[in-house]
This record gives C-alpha cells, structure tokens and sequence, in this order.
C-alpha cells in the first residue's frame, strides 16, 4: 500500500465547501474552556460538512491563533455563531425543527450505539464543559440525552474525541438510513 499524497485525496476548496450541500446537524459548544478543543471540533465539523457550529458561553471564538493551531483551516469554511446562552440556542435550534440532542452522562440516557438516526432529521449535537460537562438545564431543554458507553477506568473521553465519536456515528447512521430509501 502507498500512502497518497495530499493532492490525491480529492479534497473540497473552500468555496466549494461553503456551496456543498451539508449534513442535517449542527453542533453547539457549551461553555468548552480548551481553545485547542474548539479548533478540533471545527476540524471534524470540516471533515463531515456540518452545517454550522454554535460557540455558546465562556467559548472562545476565531480567529484565535490557539484555535487556528487545530482547526487547521476549518474556521474559514465551517459556518459559525457565537451566542451568550448554550440554552437560549438550544430553544432557537427547536423552534427551527432540530432534534437537540446533549452527550452527556445522565439518568436514562439512550447509548450511542442504540440511537437510530433518521437521514431526513435535523440534529443539534451539544458538547459540554472539559470539567462540568453540558449544563443541567441545557440538558433539560434537549430532546435526548446520549451517551458514549465506555468501560475502562475514566468516566469520560475529551470533548474533541467525544466530538469526533459522535459526529462520525450520526453521520453513517443518517448516510445509510438515507441510502436505504433510495
């Protein structure tokens, strides 16, 4: 096997992203201190043409050079909003139709790999705090609660892993729910 070259992996420009048609999530960033973890999760927002990333709270926005340093690029093609209130765009992205749905540990949570989505939703991924995770209220507001099961020693994987977990799993579990109604 030959590893290819960055010319061959037939990537998207930046016009051509910001005009490609985008996948029916957003993700909102709850109060994330790391500017390095807001800089990766841009990067997987690129990576799965997110619709936009909503930086809420205490999160910092571009252009950041400590963000710059993960993002790679991304702040310039993904979409982004900054609002005060992580709760307020929650009850923003509901009224617009979206599924919100926080990852977090909390009672009766449904388990990543149980969660069916459906290709023709919206959803709004929130990601919360490094320490504190997604506010109590944020996670009242949310139409679901889900979270990654893990067995080891921690109780919780980096918010740019969770990120990443996530997104990938929402993104094939729509792609082939879609793929079957073709």
């Amino acid at each position: 096997m030959r590893k290819l070259q960055n010319d061959e992996l037939g990537r998207l420009t930046v016009p051509d992203f910001k005009a490609a048609e985008k996948t029916g999530m957003v993700i909102v960033l709850d109060d994330i201190r790391s500017l390095n973890n807001v800089g990766s999760v841009f990067r997987t927002a690129d990576a799965f043409l997110i619709q936009k990333i909503y930086l809420c709270g205490i999160t910092a926005t571009p252009p950041h050079k400590d963000i710059r340093k993960t993002a790679l690029g991304a702040t310039e093609s993904v979409a982004w909003e900054y609002s005060k209130s992580a709760l307020d765009q929650i009850r923003s992205l509901k009224a617009l139709g979206y599924t919100t749905v926080a990852i977090e540990q909390a009672e009766d949570a449904t388990m990543l790999d149980q969660v069916r989505a459906k290709g023709t939703q919206k959803y709004a991924l929130v990601f919360g705090n490094e320490v504190k995770g997604v506010s109590q209220e944020v996670v009242n507001a949310c139409d679901l609660v889900v979270e990654i099961p893990q067995f080891g020693t921690k109780h919780s994987l980096n918010i740019s892993v969770s990120a990443g977990v996530v997104v990938w799993d929402f993104w094939c579990k729509m792609k082939r729910e879609s793929s079957l109604k073709q």
